[in-house]
Parts: structure tokens; C-alpha cells; sequence
């Protein structure tokens, strides 16, 4: 055959392949949760992993070998394997598999179901998704007993910067309550106005914006008409900016719908597809202790501070200055909700706020446990900044510690069983 015939076409193509594939492990940031789903493999027929779109779920579900081996991998955004999984979903499943963007076809959670029913072998199904299928009901009651699920959360601290190999200082913390030692660069404003997104984070930050403008009119919009038919597309995008702006704030939907001009069901409706779609969390209020005044409406946080700051106007390289406090709130409660994830699924986030008086940012429970986290942006703190944490203590005796986590580079013990700890130290 001639030179330049389709042997050395091909040959070249297999070598071009092995280049592109050895270089994307190379760039490839481990992900934490793989540890986790690895054990679940282990034990559970289905494992479920859900998560913001363009946070990583099909990266790690190729790259992870642990995941990959001896499962065929198949994702639902490939409108050949979609049309497979309408017409015969049975002949997908004959071999263990991981599949992905499973919520556009139902039909194929019901095969999955049928097969599980038949013989539960434990590792036999890894599926992700961009919406949150335990919200969604029909799936949820299709998987009930059989599945877990997991969230993948945007990248941390930890994971974006190689950091992965030792346990979370929050782990020990919990644990031991031992200050970490050595001093951390604070974390920089860019950091939190770039989020955890993989194409947003790593890398240059040339680009990002127009990337998160992208984000926001593709993949939102998408996932949106995937999951309810929104009539007004406009309003949505308008309830979504608007919503960004109350990131880390308790969350009131009259006032909400009232600036967004729709309904109180309307705002709660468009609430709920946020929510499905992993654009936003509710955290829970922590209501274990004896005040009366206690706010019992949940906080309000966009998974992705990133993506927040987007939506509020700033860019890659900058924050809203009135909004800095709240986006590194939002940007920890990222960090703290990945670490749990991957290494506390028992542990509780919440958050605590007496009306009128005192707020705590987080409350962690665990195992019995109480501990009461605040999170301030600037590098220096007062005693003033301690009266929340106090107050939550002096109400709650099951707490076991407290930390003030500032945006310094020292740790201190202070009186009472708090301490001040860097930020990047609380999510190293």
C-alpha cells in the first residue's frame, strides 16, 4: 500500500489518540469523591452521581481508572446512544456500565430498575447526571432501595491545587481540635470570582468570562427545558440574577418574587428547577438548641461562587465589592459541602440565626458532635466578630468548638474553645 495510504493515516490517528489521551491524564485533577464511590461500587448495585453541569462528573467517570475498569462507558448526550436507550434500554445494560446524563431518559431507570430486581450485583451500574434525580420524584421512587446518591460539587481548594494526598485539616480538626501549624497564602479574590467550575479554574484566566456567558445562556437554558418548559425565559434568566445576588443570605421568596415581578409559585417553582439543576442550594436552619427567636427559613447559596459573581456583574479577576463578604461565604460553603461529601456523608451542614441578635455561617454535626464555623473575608478580626459564635455556644451544649476562620495566614486559640484559623487552612 502507498505511503500516506490509509494504514499510515490510521496508524497516525491511534498515535494522535494515545497523545491526546495520555496528555488529559496528565492535566487530569483528582477528584475526591472517587474514593468514596469506589466503596459504594463495592456494595451497592446502583451508584448515582449527580452535580452542577461542567463540574467534572464525566471527567472523573473516563479518568478515574477505579471507576472506568470493567464497565463500558455511555453517555446520553450522544443522541445515537439516547434514541438506544427509548427503543431497546435492555440491550445497554447487558455488561456493568457507566452511563451518563441518565435523566433524559427515564424509560432507561425503569430497565435499570427491572435488572437490578433480577440479581443485585454490586457494582453494576454507575450513573451520573447534571440534574439531582432525588429531587426528581418519578426517578428517585424508580431507584428507591436500590441506589445511593452522591453529589460531585464543584472542584476545591484542595483538588484544583494537587492537594489531595493528606487528609482535610477539617478531619483532624474535628477529631483532635489541634490548630494547624505553618502559615497558608490567603485565598485571593480571583480564586472565589472564578469558582470551582474545571473550565473556569484551571488554567489561564483569559477567556473565563465569555466562558461563563456561554455557561449561562447553554447549559442553563438546556438544562432548564430539560426538566420543566419554562414560558418566559427572560423572567427566569431575570429570577436567576436575582438570585445570585442573595447568595449566602436567608432566603425569603416574597421578597424574592416581589423584585423578580412573578408569583410567590412562580418564584418557588423556579426555586425548585435551580435547585434540580444544582444552580443553587438551600442549607437548613440548625435548630438544636433552646432560643426562641430562631430563624427557621433556610440560607440561600449558589453552588458555584464563580458562577455567582457572573451573575452579579463581576468578573474573573474581581469581585463586587459589596458582595465580597457574601461570595467568600458562598465559596466556602462550596469547599466545606465537597469536603463532607467525600469524607463526613454522616456529618450535617447547616447554619444558625437568632432573629434580630446573633448568626453563626455553619454549624457541622457529627456523630453527636457540635461545632460552630464563621467565615470573614478580611485578614483581621475584632472581638465583635466572635459574638455569634459566643452566643451560639452559651445556647448550645452540645457544642464542642467553635472556629472563626478569617482570611489571615496565622492561627490562634482563643478563650472559650474557639479558635481563629486561616481560610485556607479550614479547607486544606
Amino acid at each position: 500500500m502507498p505511503a500516506g495510504g490509509p494504514t499510515s493515516r490510521s496508524r497516525l490517528t491511534s498515535c494522535q489518540i494515545a497523545d491526546i489521551i495520555a496528555l488529559i491524564m496528565t492535566a487530569y485533577h483528582s477528584r475526591e469523591l472517587a474514593g468514596r464511590v469506589e466503596r459504594a461500587l463495592r456494595r451497592l448495585p446502583v451508584v448515582v452521581i449527580s452535580g452542577l453541569r461542567q463540574s467534572g462528573k464525566s471527567t472523573m467517570l473516563q479518568s478515574e481508572d477505579r471507576l472506568a475498569r470493567g464497565r463500558s462507558y455511555r453517555t446520553l448526550d450522544d443522541f445515537a446512544t439516547l434514541a438506544a436507550s427509548r427503543a431497546n434500554p435492555e440491550a445497554l445494560l447487558e455488561q456493568p456500565c457507566v452511563l451518563d446524563e441518565v435523566q433524559r431518559s427515564p424509560d432507561l431507570l425503569i430497565a435499570i430498575k427491572r435488572v437490578v430486581d433480577r440479581g443485585r450485583e454490586p457494582g453494576r451500574f454507575l450513573l451520573s447526571g447534571s440534574a439531582n434525580l432525588a429531587l426528581l420524584g418519578s426517578v428517585s421512587e424508580t431507584l428507591a432501595g436500590r441506589a445511593v446518591y452522591m453529589n460531585l460539587h464543584p472542584m476545591t481548594r484542595r483538588e484544583i491545587r494537587r492537594e489531595t494526598h493528606s487528609a482535610p485539616l477539617l478531619v483532624s480538626w474535628l477529631n483532635e481540635r489541634t490548630l494547624p501549624v505553618g502559615e497558608r497564602p490567603p485565598v485571593a479574590d480571583a480564586e472565589v470570582a472564578r469558582g470551582g467550575l474545571p473550565p473556569a479554574c484551571l488554567g489561564s484566566a483569559d477567556g473565563v468570562d465569555e466562558w461563563f456567558r456561554g455557561y449561562v445562556q447553554t447549559y442553563v437554558e438546556r438544562d432548564v427545558r430539560q426538566l420543566s418548559q419554562v414560558g418566559d425565559l427572560v423572567s427566569f434568566q431575570t429570577f436567576t440574577a436575582l438570585a445570585a445576588l442573595r447568595t449566602a443570605q436567608v432566603l425569603v421568596i416574597a421578597s424574592l418574587a416581589r423584585d423578580a415581578r412573578v408569583s410567590a409559585a412562580v418564584a418557588a417553582r423556579y426555586l425548585n428547577l435551580l435547585e434540580a439543576s444544582f444552580l443553587v442550594r438551600r442549607l437548613p436552619p440548625f435548630l438544636g438548641n433552646e432560643s426562641k427567636r430562631l430563624v427557621r427559613s433556610p440560607k440561600l447559596y449558589f453552588t458555584d461562587s464563580g458562577l455567582a459573581t457572573h451573575l452579579m456583574g463581576g468578573s474573573a479577576t474581581s469581585l463586587p465589592p459589596a458582595f465580597r463578604g457574601a461570595l467568600f461565604e458562598t465559596y466556602t460553603a462550596a469547599n466545606l459541602s465537597a469536603i463532607i461529601e467525600a469524607h463526613l456523608p454522616d456529618a450535617r451542614l447547616s447554619y444558625w440565626h437568632e432573629q434580630g441578635r446573633h448568626e453563626v455561617d455553619f454549624v457541622i454535626e457529627r456523630a453527636g458532635q457540635v461545632v460552630a464555623v464563621e467565615i470573614k473575608a478580611a485578614s483581621r478580626w475584632d472581638t465583635g466578630d466572635l459574638s455569634g459564635l459566643r452566643a451560639f455556644m452559651r445556647h448550645t451544649p452540645a457544642c464542642s468548638g467553635a472556629i472563626l476562620a478569617y482570611n489571615g495566614m496565622q492561627a490562634v486559640a482563643l478563650d472559650g474553645g474557639i479558635q481563629a484559623i486561616p481560610l485556607a487552612s479550614l479547607i486544606a
